[in-house]
């Protein structure tokens, strides 16, 4: 098909994925060790040849050769020539290597308040009335212009929440002490995991994201995720972040002749796992609306099943590699999965799909119209780029040619929510310790009760319905504090 499109492979007929369908999103599944990595491998090439900057994480740690030229083994000419591959020879691609950490890769940072309280809420699995108080938290910083940029930023805004919590009741709803506690306890745990290498400055600028080089090839952004994946709800959480950011920030123009970005989520099961219905419409909301951006998303996961029917039913290219089916429960994913393309009359999809070996694949993606073309048992094409890892000193060496070096490994502690409340509290205790000092220098004044004092702790009939009224008003507000698509509430300049 030329430039417009990129090579996939050969069955019956070659196999492109066209470039003004690529932002329509795909999905990529199969068993372990049936060739997935490989074919998010040769895409990520492909986008990259044709302009497009790629991101994806890198699970395993073998993504990362696409930085360096592959081999060429006696297996993989025999593949290239078989399907009509011309050309086929050794090549490096563009890449820049991120890492929340901050070991493997540039680090990647946001801000507490462009992560905003509904992702924040399910990082740390809070439940309904934690989330409420988190919300309400967010907007007292929202009303007092304090900025949250990293963890101590929010744990000193709880603290202040906290010791107002009967000045705040009267405005924004009830604030209980006690759930303060818990998700401060929530917050030391995400902290122990790592999460406060990711909040803080300089936050990631999406330009960085969307590169190309002197050449005009598409750069490759690859997130080291190997030990990211050890905390799986602090990774979704990270995605599903970056990719509401990119859909807030972009501006629509339509379908263009090619994607601006293309995004894969390798383990997309992670993103949906033990998510609220809430979240999962969101989700499906950006998916849909996202592709008119530029954006293309391409779920990378073992068993199809693992997207929800709402948002896989709008993925236009399909990859299936090889499933096995050794109990019920896997015979009927298969049969689900084969029942997702369009019939070949050649063969049976529901037989192939177990029969694939290792590089094989049913592929579907998008004909004329935007219309599914039939699916083909399709030999994927080898990699021009290594297959595997790379080594730490050849990463090293691409890293320290990179010139986001400056501009992202060193962090940065601008004034913020901490500093404003620390001083705030200096002032108040400054304020408070001026009549007792008055007083110790006049020992003869007599100090006095004002007469309005209370004497009793009962609650009136009228405090107890102003409480209760407070408390609905309360549960209003929570649901109505959305920040964007997500909950981000963008950080101000």
């Amino acid at each position: 098909m030329g430039d417009d499109a990129i090579f996939i492979g050969k069955g019956e007929a070659p196999q492109h994925l066209a470039l003004k369908y690529a932002n329509r999103h795909g999905l990529i599944s199969g068993a372990t060790g049936t060739g997935k990595t490989v074919t998010l491998q040769i895409l990520a090439e492909g986008f990259s040849k044709a302009g497009v900057p790629v991101f994806a994480a890198d699970v395993k740690g073998d993504l990362a050769g696409i930085a360096m030229p592959g081999a060429m083994k006696d297996f993989l000419v025999e593949r290239a020539a078989k399907i009509g591959l011309e050309g086929y020879a050794p090549e490096a691609f563009p890449v820049t290597f991120w890492d929340l950490f901050g070991e493997q890769g540039h680090p990647i940072r946001a801000t507490i308040s462009e992560m905003g309280p509904l992702l924040l809420s399910r990082l740390m699995d809070l439940n309904e009335t934690q989330e409420g108080v988190l919300t309400l938290a967010f907007r007292v910083a929202d009303d007092e212009k304090l900025l949250l940029l990293d963890l101590k930023d929010l744990r000193a805004l709880l603290v202040d929440v906290a010791e107002r919590a009967g000045e705040l009741t009267t405005k924004y709803g009830n604030v209980a002490k006690t759930t303060v506690g818990s998700i401060q306890r929530r917050l030391l745990a995400l902290e122990e995991q790592g999460a406060d290498k990711f909040f803080g400055e300089p936050a990631l600028d999406l330009r960085d994201f969307m590169r190309t080089d002197d050449s005009g090839a598409g750069v490759v952004n690859i997130l080291a995720a190997d030990k990211l994946m050890q905390t799986p709800k602090l990774y979704a959480t990270f995605l599903l972040w970056l990719l509401s950011e990119l859909f807030e920030e972009l501006p629509e123009i339509g379908d263009p002749e090619k994607p601006k970005l293309v995004f894969f989520f390798d383990e997309a099961h992670l993103l949906f796992n033990d998510a609220p219905k809430a979240l999962v419409e969101k989700i499906e909301q950006v998916v849909r609306l996202i592709r008119s951006k530029g954006v293309g998303v391409y779920f990378v996961t073992q068993n199809p099943q693992d997207v929800p029917d709402s948002v896989s039913s709008q993925l236009g290219a399909r990859i299936q590699h090889a499933l096995r089916a050794f109990t019920p429960k896997e015979q009927k994913v298969i049969k689900t999965a084969s029942e997702m393309f369009r019939p070949n009359p050649a063969f049976s999809t529901l037989e192939v799909i177990t029969q694939l070996g290792v590089g094989e694949a049913l592929v579907s993606t998008l004909e004329a119209k935007g219309a599914p073309s039939v699916v083909d048992r399709t030999l994927i094409r080898p990699p021009s780029s290594r297959m595997g890892a790379i080594t730490p000193q050849e990463r090293a060496e691409i890293r320290r040619y990179s010139d986001l070096g400056d501009v992202y490994d060193t962090p940065v502690d601008n004034t913020s929510a901490y500093e404003v409340l620390a001083k705030r509290a200096e002032r108040e205790d400054r304020a408070e310790e001026e009549p007792r000092r008055m007083e110790k220098a006049s020992p003869t004044r007599t100090s006095r009760t004002t007469s309005g004092a209370r004497r009793s702790n009962r609650q009136s009939a009228g405090e107890a319905a102003v409480k209760t009224a407070v408390r609905t008003f309360s549960n209003m507000i929570t649901r109505e504090l959305v920040r964007g698509m997500l909950g981000g509430l963008k950080r101000r300049s």
